[in-house]
């Protein structure tokens, strides 16, 4: 794979969707929780949204439950969440692992193209990668990283 646009995810209805729909975006890959303690980054990362999706800015938000089991439930009642508390309108897929045997295919090939603190493992949830117009990586942030530290490659990117 070269891109981010050879993979397919699942929505969170579980049907495949091709990342080939974001073509010529500037992308930010997220892998979410709901029960984290940098949950609260869901409200940066609805604030660059709102700034920068007209603007060709997506995220792609990636619920996963590998770290201590921080994103239980179902996509209903994680999508209640994020509405309720952050007023999330950016896209969100289907529960997937970024990490070990299981870890889906587009995990393992950001993880391949940009290598993070515990080298090609997410350390975290909210781990972030920065996804060019050319569907490539141009930069990973740590979990730790708050959203607004991205805005300026996200401003340049654009």
């Amino acid at each position: 794979m070269t891109s981010l646009y050879d993979f397919s995810v699942l929505n969170q209805d579980h049907q495949e969707t091709p990342l080939e729909t974001y073509r010529g975006m500037v992308l930010l890959v997220v892998n979410t929780a709901t029960g984290c303690g940098l949950t609260p980054q869901y409200q940066g990362l609805q604030e660059l949204y709102d700034r920068y999706q007209e603007q060709g800015f997506e995220i792609l938000d990636f619920p996963c439950n590998q770290f201590m089991r921080q994103a239980p439930g179902s996509a209903e009642e994680i999508n209640n969440f994020c509405s309720l508390n952050y007023q999330t309108t950016f896209p969100r897929f289907a529960k997937i692992k970024v990490n070990g045997k299981e870890a889906d295919p587009l995990y393992v090939w950001l993880k391949e193209q940009k290598s993070g603190p515990l080298g090609k493992q997410i350390e975290w949830n909210f781990a972030k990668f920065l996804i060019g117009r050319d569907g490539r990586v141009f930069e990973r942030f740590s979990s730790k990283t708050d959203p607004k530290q991205i805005e300026e490659a996200i401003r340049n990117l654009l």
